[in-house]
């Protein structure tokens, strides 16, 4: 009996090393590819795909190895990102356990909500428009506080991670988890203080990005439009003119540019536009909370050029420096 088992383990270990010879499971990649997989495909699909980065043969002793393995291609609906030398049954087992490989979507800056839904759903397994459909809807939207004009504050700028078979559904949760994750009940005080709602802080904002890269000017200049907002002063923002022109190209705002008609208008319509003009970032919604409050009411872009801006209280000191700004874009040929 003794001499039994040792001579079975050999056989078994001879049969499992004709069949990993034969079988070819120990084949490699030549170099590495992002397999997606479609909801509901057949093993063809399936190995069509494989065949189109690894060759046929890859391909036959992976979907072969897949069968073994009662695989149900059906519900293999992913995107798998395979590794250079990733051997015929690490792509088999990858596939059939369903390991798939996280999408990344940045939001940094989107001016045009369109533009940004596009980007988003060219990477994921859905159309911009069935995403876009979820931003219309209020029942989706309320429990945020948003609605359809203002939806774009949900987007704050960050890095997310979803799979390439996600739903519209769960990436605007994962979106909208963030959103809220950031709003704290800290927060909304800070927002309540200055009589905004956490949506209002966000078109804010947008501006205040428009205006400004500088971060240190970023809380300045946020109070100071709150401080046209609650006495009931036109913003006169000349980056939602721009917005409601739909060109950023403009650098010089003029009266031809005033008369458009939109909401997004601060020169025409009183109050906050209907929704942010951008989407904009946690460091500067964070700037406009936590900075101190000002007198200023008018500003104006430094007759120097450095991005950064002359604050006033009242008209008179407005003026002077809107003159030397004025000047200085006249010296430069900036018309």
């Amino acid at each position: 009996m003794r001499y039994v088992i040792p001579g079975v383990i050999f056989a078994i270990a001879i049969v499992v090393s004709v069949f990993i010879y034969t079988s070819g499971i120990l084949t490699k990649t030549d170099t590495g590819a992002t397999i997606r997989i479609p909801e509901n495909a057949s093993a063809k699909m399936v190995a069509d795909s494989l065949s189109r980065h690894f060759g046929e043969s890859f391909s036959y002793k992976t979907i072969r190895l897949m069968k073994l393995m009662h695989t149900d291609f059906t519900k293999r609906h992913g995107a798998y990102h395979i590794t250079q030398g990733t051997t015929v049954f690490g792509v088999a087992r990858k596939l059939c356990n369903g390991a798939q490989t996280p999408v990344k979507i940045t939001i940094n800056g989107f001016r045009d909500k369109d533009l940004m839904l596009e980007k988003i759903s060219a990477k994921l397994d859905f159309s911009a428009d069935s995403l876009r459909a979820k931003l219309y809807d209020t029942a989706f939207l309320s429990p945020y506080g948003l609605n359809p004009d203002n939806a774009t504050a949900l987007f704050l700028d960050d890095t997310y991670e979803v799979y390439w078979s996600s739903s519209p559904q769960s990436v605007l949760n994962k979106i909208g988890q963030n959103y809220l994750n950031f709003w704290t009940e800290e927060r909304k005080k800070k927002a309540s203080a200055m009589g905004l709602s956490p949506a209002e802080v966000m078109i804010i904002a947008s501006i205040t990005d428009e205006e400004t890269n500088n971060l240190s000017e970023k809380g300045t200049i946020g109070r100071l439009y709150n401080n046209r907002k609650q006495k009931g002063m036109r913003l006169q923002s000349d980056p939602t003119v721009r917005y409601a022109l739909n060109d950023f190209s403009i650098r010089r705002v003029k009266g031809e540019h005033l008369n458009v008609n939109s909401p997004y208008n601060t020169y025409r319509n009183a109050g906050l536009p209907p929704g942010p003009i951008r989407t904009t970032s946690k460091q500067t919604v964070d700037a406009i909370l936590n900075s101190e409050p000002n007198e200023y009411l008018y500003m104006c872009a430094k007759e120097d050029f450095s991005g950064t801006h002359n604050f006033a209280s009242t008209y008179a000191e407005h003026s002077r420096n809107a003159r030397r700004y004025q000047k200085a874009l006249n010296d430069r040929n900036i018309y």
